[in-house]
């Protein structure tokens, strides 16, 4: 039997922390009711309770009200996009915009900043501030501020460290984004996956969501990944309505798309919202390298994000600040994401054609450049079957939340000419 001690909340969590290191308390234990406890240590409840929540905090422990306070599971990083390293297969399950529409790394490093940038230096250039404020200003309910972060996947981290704790349930689209899955389950959040269909987050599984307790919503308004939805503005306003009703739930947007947009963007956040941010990343347009992504969120919620993300601390680059001012001003670099903008539309719709000829229907994606085939039967099989007619997809599995998708995900970025039609082909054939 597990003997854990102490007289003070601290003593006792650090015996349970010392139980879990020596593997004597594994991941899914249950630790023994806070009255039970106590009693057998003869303490006050209140300082079992507060023991466990030190547990809680630390994310070696998750309370789960009535089922009682448990032993966390080891929080592991699931499947990354990116190119599979020496496949001899095609590869459309990298996730990856086009390089050939992407601006030159040496176009962005020309505009060099004027002087070195030293601890204690405004953390953001003031032409880059002026770009950020253009684009997130008419989207964002006043009072708000502008911040920067390490691009849309490090902004979803640190906005849920700045706003929850772990074993706090995030509402996030199912099937949902490798990374930002990834990002919540390290942090030792829960998710609670919502049904989607092509217009975005369906409202009903919402409210089901929130009514089970998420602690926010975690949100892509327009080329989602992995499916390609965006939201409509009545669906948009179907969210909001929904919302209203729980202004305490923290609203992470993720606009990763915004700078290759394709359809307008439809606010959901609502006036009364107390804690919301919206998220662009400018790895679509100019680099998934080029690690920035602007936060436009509430001030209470900036100064949060701030104490993290200071001059003497963790600030973003003012070089990578530079590049980025060059690659949303220089007519090089807007021409570049024009032909993205366009040559992706193209590549979608093409595939979604040639899929249609061979009898397979897709609804075509709203954004991004990925498309989401629903499947008859068991993804693996047919995946397996593509393999050896040389061709490399996602598995839908891989972004799933609560649910098992039977489905596979084709990034289009890279189609060469008649690809699209031998895929469809080889598809239909593996069907």
């Amino acid at each position: 039997m597990i003997k854990i001690k102490g007289k003070s909340a601290q003593e006792i969590a650090d015996c349970v922390r010392a139980l879990v290191h020596s593997g004597e308390l594994a991941p899914g234990a249950s630790l023994p009711p806070v009255r039970e406890l106590a009693l057998e240590i003869n303490v006050n409840r209140n300082t079992v309770a507060s023991a466990y929540q030190r547990l809680v905090t630390a994310g070696i422990a998750i309370t789960q009200g009535r089922h009682g306070t448990t032993i966390c599971q080891a929080p592991r990083a699931g499947e990354q996009e990116g190119f599979s390293s020496g496949t001899a297969l095609i590869d459309l399950a990298d996730g990856n915009p086009n390089p050939a529409w992407l601006p030159s790394v040496a176009s962005l490093l020309a505009g060099s900043l004027a002087r070195p940038y030293l601890y204690g230096d405004d953390t953001i250039l003031p032409e880059l501030r002026l770009l950020g404020e253009k684009s997130l200003g008419p989207d964002c309910p006043a009072p708000w501020s502008l911040e920067l972060t390490h691009g849309a996947v490090d902004a979803i981290e640190r906005l849920a460290a700045a706003l929850l704790v772990p074993g706090d349930a995030v509402a996030i689209e199912d099937p949902g984004f490798l990374g930002s899955l990834n990002a919540l389950r390290l942090a030792g959040m829960r998710t609670f996956g919502v049904e989607i269909d092509q217009q975005g987050m369906t409202p009903a599984s919402l409210e089901a969501s929130l009514a089970k307790g998420a602690r926010a919503v975690l949100i892509t308004p327009r080329a989602q990944n992995p499916t390609g939805c965006s939201l409509t503005k009545k669906r948009a306003q179907q969210l909001q309505k929904v919302l209203t009703r729980f202004p305490e739930v923290a609203l992470i947007v993720d606009d990763h798309f915004g700078l290759l947009d394709e359809t307008p963007y439809h606010s959901i956040i609502p006036p009364g919202t107390q804690r919301w941010a919206l998220v662009r990343s400018v790895s679509k347009g100019l680099g998934p390298d080029l690690r920035v992504a602007f936060v436009g969120c509430d001030t209470v919620t900036a100064e949060r994000l701030r104490t993290r993300l200071t001059s003497g601390t963790c600030w973003i680059s003012h070089i990578l600040q530079a590049a980025v001012i060059t690659g949303l001003t220089s007519s090089d670099a807007l021409a570049r994401m024009n032909e993205a903008r366009l040559g992706y539309t193209r590549l979608r719709q093409e595939l979604c054609d040639e899929l249609a000829q061979v009898g397979i229907a897709v609804t075509p994606p709203e954004g991004g450049f990925n498309v989401w085939i629903a499947l008859p039967g068991d993804a693996k099989d047919v995946a397996y079957e593509l393999a050896k007619k040389g061709w490399l997809v996602r598995l839908g599995t891989a972004f799933d939340v609560d649910g098992e998708s039977r489905a596979i995900r084709v990034t289009v970025s890279h189609l060469q000419t008649d690809q699209a039609k031998a895929f469809a082909r080889d598809l239909k054939a593996c069907l």
